[in-house]
């Protein structure tokens, strides 16, 4: 293994060579790179998704690379390289789990592990109990975290009767809004969804993907029922295609 990982590496260097190197490797710079690297880790979860292990390892040394590759840039700056990466993230799952490595013993449950991150933020100077939370993370996943946080504070409901008139409300508020109000309200609603579906103890991100493939999966069909004629179809009938779609699933199940 340490063998693949070093050719790895000396892959990497000699791709961002200022003499030998790859034009387009050498031009990049942690901005550019840093999508290519989100969209890595989307391929993941997908393959993940779809259960396509073969898929799945492609996509994890696609993911590797880009860990390299940043590393690789650090290093030509001064910063820090790969070792460094490694190393670091070996003493962070050490410290995290004392009771694997330590001699604290127990169970590693949720609140445990957010103290120990509590404690990581606190020690790197945090101020805010909203530090740490990246602000590059999707928008629903990003709520739920800011969420989470604050309720570890004190700050939440104490069950979902507050969330969903905080629902209500913020549909009317986006009934009523004026045309430049309304980007602000429908972020105020879907942020009110996220924190009422949060109360119901449902990750927002994973429920909302799951959807998007029923979503996905119901629509091919309507599609493939409709003989290839779906939008010439007036909006009834693609109703009619639509609940056809539906008794057929309920019919498998």
């Amino acid at each position: 293994m340490a063998n693949e990982i070093n050719r790895l590496l000396r892959i990497m260097a000699r791709l961002r060579d200022k003499e030998r190197g790859c034009e387009w490797d050498t031009a990049q710079t942690f901005q550019t790179i840093a999508p290519y690297t989100i969209e890595e880790a989307y391929e993941v979860a997908d393959a993940i998704e779809r259960e396509d292990m073969e898929e799945l390892r492609g996509e994890l040394g696609d993911l590797l690379f880009q860990v390299v590759f940043h590393a690789q840039m650090a290093k030509e700056a001064g910063h820090f390289g790969f070792e460094e990466v490694a190393k670091t993230i070996s003493d962070k799952m050490e410290a995290r789990h004392p009771h694997i490595f330590g001699s604290e013993g127990g169970v590693m449950e949720e609140s445990r592990w957010e103290d120990l991150k509590a404690a990581e933020r606190q020690a790197d100077g945090s101020t805010s109990a909203m530090d740490g939370v990246a602000s590059a993370l999707p928008a629903l996943l990003r709520a739920q975290k800011l969420q989470k946080r604050a309720a570890r504070h004190g700050f939440d409901w104490p069950d979902t009767e507050g969330p969903r008139a905080k629902v209500v409300e913020e549909i009317e508020e986006l009934d009523t809004a004026t045309p430049d109000q309304r980007a602000e309200e429908a972020g105020d609603f879907l942020f009110a969804a996220v924190n009422l579906v949060r109360a119901y103890g449902i990750d927002a991100e994973e429920a909302l993907r799951a959807a998007n493939r029923k979503f996905e999966r119901r629509f091919r069909e309507m599609e493939e029922l409709a003989g290839g004629d779906f939008e010439q179809r007036n909006l009834e009938q693609q109703e009619e295609l639509w609940q056809e779609v539906k008794r057929r699933e309920k019919a498998r199940l």
